[in-house]
């Protein structure tokens, strides 16, 4: 870059690489995931759908929370066989969801069924209280 060239961009602009740091990671490669997730929350459960067929839950997957990330690792090999053209993606592909507050790491259960791994996590429902007030004592 010469020197005209840095003196048209105004200090406060900052490198290309840094533009696409804050964007979400689905927005960085291009809006698609590698697992696809749903994610939905009632009756005093997180729940978290992923697509992943075509794994062995067994010994493809493997789940981890760790300081409220639940994180899906799977891996899909590809089978040798001749083929002319594939679309399918194999390799190791992991996706991280936040959980939300309060959810207890311990209580977190996964099942896998047609292709789907569906993960859930409690979700400690609030204890309200009414307002009170506070007495105030004189020492």
């Amino acid at each position: 870059m010469t020197s005209r060239q840095t003196e048209r961009r105004p200090r406060w602009w900052p490198p290309f690489s840094e533009w696409f740091e804050d964007l979400p990671l689905d927005l960085r490669s291009g809006g698609e995931h590698p697992i696809r997730v749903e994610e939905s929350r009632e009756e005093g459960a997180y729940t978290v759908r992923a697509e992943l067929p075509g794994v062995d839950p067994d010994k493809d997957i493997e789940i981890t929370v760790d300081g409220g990330v639940l994180t899906v690792h799977a891996e899909r090999a590809e089978e040798k066989k001749d083929k002319e053209r594939s679309e399918f993606r194999y390799g190791s592909f992991t996706r991280s969801v936040q959980l939300p507050p309060g959810v207890d790491e311990n209580d977190v259960t996964a099942t896998y069924d047609n292709g789907v791994l569906t993960v859930t996590a409690p979700v400690p429902v609030p204890v309200r209280t009414e307002p009170h007030r506070v007495r105030i004592t004189k020492e």
